[in-house]
């Protein structure tokens, strides 16, 4: 019996290991968001939120920053130098430059919450694709559309945001952009956000 009994807590404690997430995740899309819309208290709030969720996972020794533009920071220059892979180790980007270039693989399949999970897209219901950024294509910052530095949570302001799905309206470019598809409508409110396609949800990168 004593045996039995040694050989089953092994067994569970060997269990536990794997359903621990893979510590090498170093990129994921938020599950959720603030709840508060576009306000994310600020940078320091986003880039806790990411530790955050990123720790409940099983995720830790990293230091996460939101990939976010405000009106005297670039996200691309907030997420260290790569590469980065997400919670099921498949890598999105080698470097800063490939990140935002043609060659990044980030999709549907592979723009994943810190959990492993799938962020609904275009078709789903409800659709969840929006991602705040307030950046320009090449991750620098779009000038007056950051919803106030993510203080923002009324019918003022606007934010841009990307698809993680890479789908929209269209085939434009922008239409398949992962981080700077469209500007929010309607303000920086959590309604607003949703009435788009979005849910407040944003990039969170491994910057060691």
């Amino acid at each position: 019996m004593r045996k039995f009994l040694i050989v089953a807590a092994l067994t569970l404690a060997a269990g536990g290991t794997a359903l621990a997430q893979d510590n090498s995740m170093s990129f994921f899309v938020t599950s959720q968001g603030s709840g508060k819309g576009a306000d994310l208290g600020g940078l320091d709030g986003a880039d806790a939120h990411c530790a955050a969720l990123a720790e409940a996972a099983g995720v830790s020794g990293k230091t996460w920053r939101a990939y976010l533009s405000s009106a005297d920071t670039d996200a691309r220059d907030r997420i260290g130098a790569g590469p980065w892979v997400n919670a099921k180790g498949e890598k999105i980007a080698d470097d800063v430059a490939s990140l935002h270039g043609d060659s990044n693989n980030i999709t549907k399949q592979t723009a994943l919450n810190e959990k492993g999970e799938i962020i609904n897209g275009r078709g789903d219901s409800p659709n969840r694709h929006d991602i705040l950024t307030g950046s320009n294509p090449d991750g620098t910052r779009a000038e007056g559309k950051t919803c106030g530095d993510w203080t923002m949570s009324g019918a003022e302001g606007e934010a841009i945001v990307g698809h993680s799905d890479r789908m929209g309206l269209d085939d434009s470019d922008a239409a398949k952009s992962w981080n700077s598809s469209h500007a929010s409508r309607g303000g920086c409110s959590q309604e607003a956000l949703q009435g788009t396609g979005g849910d407040g949800l944003f990039y969170c990168f491994a910057a060691n």
